[in-house]
């Protein structure tokens, strides 16, 4: 566990600083945003990747389902809450206010849709809360990559340094984080990870299933965040190696994508 799992007003700088430099600008890439945008972040921790849509746009809403993330949240962003610009949420997308739905040009969820359950049916709801022309924006590692597991936020520093040991079977890799001393709220995070795990050809898979289509998609063989985490610029797989089904999962370390509804 490295001090940014632990520090979270770090963690929350950190969020803002690579979101800018990187997501940002693939966003508007393909949808630009100006003053008139409205934004949905979906898992927003502790709102850290809202500051650089706060910089563009006034209508920003984050949502999340953990209570203590969404208290931090309210701390750091105290001024643009304040201000109306800024709306925090103790919510998900199935129970979120009604109000809120057909309201969104950019929706994104950044190293979110790997711990949601059932995927498909997440596509499914998120769709009504898009405006006419709004697109959804992903970020995430592949299940089989070499912290796909998020074995890094393990408290035994053995284990958080030990690639590939969350694709052990589900008994076994219990059993290890049980043998070195793991907490069981830590264990059964670990375990829930296990069980929501995505692809990159499951994500694809469900993106078409639910009606709707990729505007742009990437894998890089270092995540883009990495360089604000650990000094290592991001680098895109190249296409020889991007393009080889389900072996790519174990080396790709992030997926991006942007889709609309077809």
């Amino acid at each position: 566990m490295q001090a940014r799992h632990t520090d979270r007003y770090q963690y929350f700088q950190e969020q803002g600083i690579s979101t800018r430099r990187f997501v940002l600008p693939y966003i508007q890439a393909v949808k630009p945003i100006d003053a008139t945008s409205r934004i949905l972040e979906v898992g927003c921790g502790e709102g850290g990747n809202l500051i650089p849509f706060l910089e563009l746009t006034d209508s920003v809403t984050g949502i999340d389902i953990s209570p203590s993330k969404i208290k931090h949240a309210q701390n750091f962003l105290e001024q643009p809450i304040a201000e109306g610009r800024c709306t925090i949420l103790h919510t998900d997308i199935p129970t979120a206010p009604v109000e809120q739905t057909g309201q969104f040009d950019v929706i994104f969820l950044r190293d979110v849709i790997e711990h949601i359950p059932n995927q498909h049916l997440f596509l499914r709801d998120i769709k009504p809360y898009l405006r006419e022309n709004g697109v959804i924006f992903f970020a995430f590692p592949p299940w089989h990559m070499p912290f796909g597991g998020h074995q890094q936020v393990c408290k035994n520093k053995f284990l958080s340094h030990l690639p590939y040991v969350h694709l052990l079977p589900k008994p076994l890799y219990t059993q290890v984080l049980t043998a070195f001393g793991e907490p069981k709220p830590k264990i059964q995070s670990l375990l829930h990870n296990y069980d929501t795990g995505i692809t990159i050809e499951r994500f694809q898979k469900i993106v078409r299933q639910e009606g709707y289509q990729f505007v742009k998609q990437d894998l890089f063989l270092f995540n883009p965040n990495y360089e604000v985490k650990f000094g290592l610029k991001g680098r895109k797989q190249l296409p020889i190696l991007r393009n080889l089904p389900y072996v790519r999962n174990l080396y790709t370390t992030c997926m991006y994508a942007v889709i609309r509804a077809a």
